[in-house]
């Protein structure tokens, strides 16, 4: 029998702000839930409380478990997820997710804590996604949903999400050093010690790194400061965090393939070696938590300020003075959340309704766009001041109509206010002409079906509206800053529509596996590109469909593998430019990893990730790529733990990502038509010790 009762209810999705309650909740199956949502993840019984079948856990234990080349790669831990990196360290990912080229983040929300990860009207991309500023041991959990079926999730959730916990508890102080080939050093202390009638948790890290590259040395200097005071009571938390991130970095950008075929460069070379960057994030958050017998109250506020300047060249030389630009974002964000929960009934019923709302101002004091040489100055192409707000209201209903058949119904309310100042672009029309203002409102809906055949297994059906947000420059924009021509303004909303079948299985703590139908409308691919100062249109909408397929075993207390696969489907409504293939849409994913553990002491576990071949605008097709990396592990005394990472071990020149356009080397006459590509980084070694106390 499944029971109705709150507490199954709520544990799936509760932020583990309360995980860390388990030690003085007095009900001992409430504790023994939390317990298990906060150690184990993926091993967790999400049959009774998921709505969908691609929805799931991630916690800190299996995050250990993953050699890491790049801080970004943890979002790795949701199936059917490719991380990649066509450039320097510090830049964000690009991310490739269900058919979508999430560039580095657009339809994909990420959030910590309750605060957006993604930054809208961003100088560099639509939704931009940097999670350097994360510290990997300090992530308690992940939660990840796929799709559009959930109320709480507003912009860019077309293809999913990820909401991030930071630790709630640390009973020990611990310092970690690294070292690793190509001039990789790291440093990490952390820990929890008892404060102000409370709990204060702490982290700082400091990376260094140089990179393989033959002309580039990436110089990246990442420091990261975590801050957590929080108070825990029986049925009530309330924490304080400070987040501070800085970095600087030289890039290795993608190549053109013809450099390295005629002998140019190798593929560790550089046409331009001084792009790079440097970003900072400082944040402070406030989170709030109460619970009663069948109800709780969720609050959340934030204040954000980020910098970020970037120098990047993609094309070199078809400019007279060069093609490299600079693309600069200044900003504070402030906002928050609301959630409250009440269980009731309606008749006979048992049902539990969610209330909730969120707040979100950006307010960037300049974010552009100009041209530049070797990081000099040596002309404009646009700068502006956006203040852009938005502000939603939610419902979700859960009504469970059996003891085996349940609904989640939701709906939600969303209301944008852009308004954009153009500080430069060149031209004084031009420069009046994207000066304006804009608001947009939508309403989007939810509905899954739930079926328990018992406490092991269960089957989803589910529908429901998404959207994302375009650049606000780009709902105001009536002139080309470059050209002067005139041109037309993008929908400031744009809306999806998802569906998915799922089912489910949880077989005595050994396996836990799901399957996945799914498909995916988008109204029209319409962004605003930070690269080009402009807008681009498709003029058509999309279609995606695809299957997934996830599985965790556990065959004893050695062994252990999981495994996941998705293909996808992504093809235009009607051809753009004679094709309807969409370029950059990954058809075939697949990862998976072996953990073994033969004693207390020794651990190893082998992961790899696969993308089959894929196509690339104007018809051609890139070339798959696989990538293997082992993580050994030795824990020498009760104190000191070893890591040893592996990374590339089949030292594997497969391409980290890839594209198809025109460029121009300085010593030719006009474009070529090329592929522009980003090789794996080498094979290389990283040794961890940890001294725990």
């Amino acid at each position: 029998m499944v029971s109705n009762r709150l507490p199954v209810q709520l544990p799936a999705r509760l932020p583990l702000l309360i995980s860390s309650l388990v030690a003085t909740v007095s009900a001992p199956a409430l504790a023994q839930d939390l317990q298990e949502v906060e150690v184990i993840g993926r091993r967790v019984n999400l049959v009774g409380s998921a709505s969908t079948a691609s929805e799931g856990l991630v916690s800190q234990n299996e995050l250990a478990l993953r050699p890491l080349l790049r801080t970004g790669e943890i979002l790795e831990s949701v199936p059917g997820l490719v991380a990649t990196q066509h450039s320097g360290s510090g830049k964000a990912n690009q991310f490739f997710l269900r058919g979508f080229n999430l560039d580095h983040g657009t339809d994909f929300a990420t959030s910590i804590d309750g605060m957006p990860v993604n930054m809208r009207s961003h100088g560099h991309g639509q939704g931009y996604t940097d999670l350097n500023f994360l510290i990997p041991e300090l992530v308690q959990e992940i939660e990840y949903r796929k799709g559009s079926y959930y109320a709480d999730v507003g912009d860019f959730s077309g293809a999913g999400s990820a909401k991030i916990t930071s630790m709630q508890r640390m009973n020990r102080q611990q310092v970690s050093l690294a070292a690793g080939e190509y001039g990789f050093g790291r440093l990490l202390a952390s820990g929890g010690i008892a404060a102000m009638d409370g709990e204060f948790i702490y982290g700082l890290e400091h990376q260094i790194y140089s990179g393989p590259w033959d002309s580039v040395d990436e110089d990246v200097g990442k420091t990261n400061l975590w801050l957590k005071q929080q108070w825990l009571r029986e049925n009530s938390a309330l924490s304080v965090s400070f987040m501070g991130y800085d970095n600087t970095w030289n890039s290795a950008d993608q190549i053109p393939a013809r450099a390295v075929n005629q002998g140019l460069i190798t593929e560790f070379g550089s046409i331009d070696p001084t792009v790079g960057g440097n970003s900072s994030r400082y944040s402070l958050s406030l989170n709030w938590e109460k619970r009663a017998e069948s109800s709780r109250w969720t609050a959340s506020a934030y204040a954000i300020d980020y910098d970020m300047e970037l120098w990047s060249n993609f094309s070199y030389a078809i400019e007279p003075g060069g093609d490299q630009f600079r693309q600069v974002d200044q900003r504070r964000i402030y906002g928050g959340e609301f959630e409250w929960q009440k269980q009731g009934t309606l008749g006979s019923l048992d049902m539990l309704n969610a209330f909730g709302g969120q707040l979100r101002i950006d307010d960037i004091g300049q974010v552009g766009l100009n041209q530049s040489n070797a990081r000099a100055y040596t002309g404009p192409i646009r700068l502006d001041s956006v203040d852009q707000w938005s502000s939603g209201l939610y419902w979700s209903n859960t009504l469970h109509w059996t003891e085996n058949f349940r609904s989640v119904f939701g709906a939600r309310y969303d209301y944008y206010d852009f308004s954009v100042q153009a500080l430069n672009a060149g031209d004084p029309t031009t420069l009046s002409a994207n000066t304006g203002e804009t608001t947009d409102d939508i309403v989007t809906s939810n509905l899954s079906l739930i079926y328990t055949f018992n406490a092991n297994s269960e089957v989803y059906a589910s529908i429901g509206e998404g959207f994302h947000s375009n650049d606000a420059r780009g709902t105001t924009i009536r002139r080309d800053p470059v050209s002067g021509d005139l041109v037309q303004a993008v929908d400031p909303l744009v809306s999806t529509l998802g569906s998915e079948l799922g089912v489910r299985f949880f077989v005595s703590d050994q396996l836990n596996a799901s399957i996945a139908l799914w498909q995916l409308d988008i109204d029209s691919e319409l962004i605003f590109v930070g690269d080009a100062g402009n807008t681009e249109d498709t003029g058509v909408g999309s279609e995606r469909q695809g299957v997934e397929v996830t599985s965790y075993y556990q065959m004893n207390d050695m062994l252990s593998f999981d495994v996941e696969y998705s293909y996808t489907d992504a093809q235009y409504e009607r051809p753009v430019d004679g094709l309807t293939d969409i370029g950059g849409a990954l058809e075939h994913v697949f990862s998976g990893g072996i953990h073994y553990r033969p004693t207390t002491q020794i651990d190893a576990h082998l992961r790899v990730r696969h993308f089959g071949d894929f196509p690339l605008d104007g018809g051609v097709q890139a070339e798959g790529s696989t990538m293997l990396n082992l993580r050994l592990g030795y824990q020498a005394t009760d104190n000191l733990h070893l890591n040893l990472d592996m990374l590339n071990i089949l030292d594997s020149n497969d391409h980290d990502v890839e594209y198809f356009y025109e460029s121009q080397l300085p010593f030719e006459t006009m474009p070529v038509e090329d592929r522009h590509y980003h090789v794996f980084e080498p094979r290389s070694f990283r040794l961890y010790a940890t001294y725990r106390f």
